[in-house]
């Protein structure tokens, strides 16, 4: 009698036609899922165990997955500085008012927290934030506020963006020089911290004008107040707000930085609005800048 001999080949290496391939793709679905399946380090004890060894033993078990990552361009291999431009300058102010950064051992979170009352804003942010980045952040609304929170992961960015990470409630900011030196790049940066902390009130029936930004960072508060002196207006200083009050200033700067529009333009410049003067025979405040 002649014995046979029976050679076992995995499934996965039959072609994709073989009967026993598809028999055993279908036989997949009747599996039960993976005991650690929608579990992580924070949620279950043992996933937490698994990962503190890992962690205890430098087992870096995406190493391999990564090398492939990088050499098909999945994840990017470096990370250039970012391009100076007036998106970042916008970008900077936006996040230095309504922005946070948080740090982890292997890659950093950027999150941008806006309300649901500003669609536009939040249209505008997202598109934003992918040229500066070259990457689609996630918008997702929050469930017990109407927030929603634009975001992505990445390395380095609290580096390229100049932005700290973490609470920044009482640290000193430090505005980069090409953005305080360049008038299009200084009414950019103001645009973003006017649209993350701004608010404009205006009351006919009293002729009351209230054009204000509001933080708790003194140095920014600093910054936002310096800007405007330099731009010609005149602004009052409060603990926690810097408020323009004159009726002229505050539609001239609101028409200056676009406020609230996201059509067409970063700002005005000095294109005077209808009148072409402000303030009686006073030429345009920013134009002695």
């Amino acid at each position: 009698m002649v014995k046979r001999k029976f050679i076992l080949t995995s499934p996965c290496l039959l072609p994709k036609n073989d009967p026993r391939y598809l028999k055993w793709r279908e036989s997949l679905k009747k599996r039960p899922p993976p005991w650690c399946k929608g579990k992580n380090k924070y949620t279950d004890l043992s996933v937490k165990k698994i990962s503190d060894t890992f962690k205890r033993k430098k087992i870096d078990n995406f190493s391999n997955w990564r090398i492939n990552a990088r050499k098909i361009g999945l994840i990017p291999s470096s990370y250039p500085s970012l391009k100076k431009d007036l998106n970042f300058a916008f970008l900077f102010g936006l996040v230095l008012g309504d922005g946070h950064i948080d740090k982890f051992p292997r890659t950093e979170k950027i999150t941008i927290a806006l309300g649901t009352d500003k669609p536009k804003l939040i249209d505008f942010t997202t598109l934003i934030v992918e040229k500066v980045f070259s990457k689609k952040p996630a918008v997702k609304k929050t469930s017990y506020a109407n927030m929603v929170r634009v975001s992505f992961y990445q390395k380095y960015i609290s580096k390229r963006l100049k932005v700290p990470s973490g609470n920044r409630g009482k640290i000193r900011i430090k505005i980069p020089s090409w953005i305080r030196t360049n008038r299009k790049y200084l009414l950019a940066c103001l645009r973003g911290l006017y649209e993350a902390e701004g608010s404009l009130s205006i009351h006919l029936p009293t002729y009351t004008y209230n054009f204000a930004f509001s933080n708790k960072n003194t140095s920014l508060l600093k910054f936002v107040s310096k800007s405007l002196i330099d731009l010609g207006f005149h602004p009052e200083v409060r603990s926690y707000a810097i408020r323009l009050r004159k009726k002229e200033e505050v539609k001239y700067f609101g028409n200056l930085i676009r406020f609230r529009k996201y059509g067409a333009g970063w700002c005005n410049g000095c294109t005077r609005p209808s009148g072409g003067r402000d303030r009686g025979s006073n030429p345009c405040p920013a134009a002695r800048v």
